[in-house]
């Protein structure tokens, strides 16, 4: 008689979308993972010093087609990634989405949009926020009269 044993984490990947999906279920923002699968672009947003900084990776999409909009605490990125191989190809295997997508993120500190900046380089996108001053407090002097 031939014995097949179970590991007691067989399937990982199913455990961990049941989880998330449990979670979510209870309001929970992203399950046990830190990205949803599928999330395209992958996105870092990292503090460093008077700015945040914010890196997306984008490859495939051309400069002409990422749109940036920065709000006071939020970040906006849309564009569109083409297929390689067109609409009449048969694909065997598809992991890179195609078509439109959108990413908004709430930054922990309000930004200058006046003062944004970004740089495409190597399908990377690289966005500095500057952070806004934070208004220092001012005695006043009261009068009597």
């Amino acid at each position: 008689m031939l014995l097949s044993r179970r590991m007691p984490f067989w399937d990982i990947e199913r455990t961990l979308d049941e989880m998330s999906r449990v979670f979510d279920s209870f309001g929970g923002p992203l399950g046990l993972r830190s990205m949803p699968r599928g999330t395209f672009p992958a996105i870092n947003l990292y503090d460093h010093e008077n700015e945040m900084v914010l890196t997306a990776e984008v490859p495939g999409v051309k400069k002409e087609d990422l749109d940036l909009t920065v709000v006071e605490n939020s970040i906006t990125l849309t564009g569109k990634r083409n297929g390689d191989a067109g609409e009449d190809a048969r694909y065997y295997r598809r992991e890179r989405p195609v078509g439109t997508f959108t990413r908004t993120l709430t930054l922990a500190e309000k930004v200058d949009p006046d003062k944004v900046s970004a740089e495409y380089r190597d399908g990377v996108l690289t966005v500095h926020l500057p952070k806004v001053k934070a208004a220092k407090p001012k005695a006043i002097q009261i009068k009597a009269s």
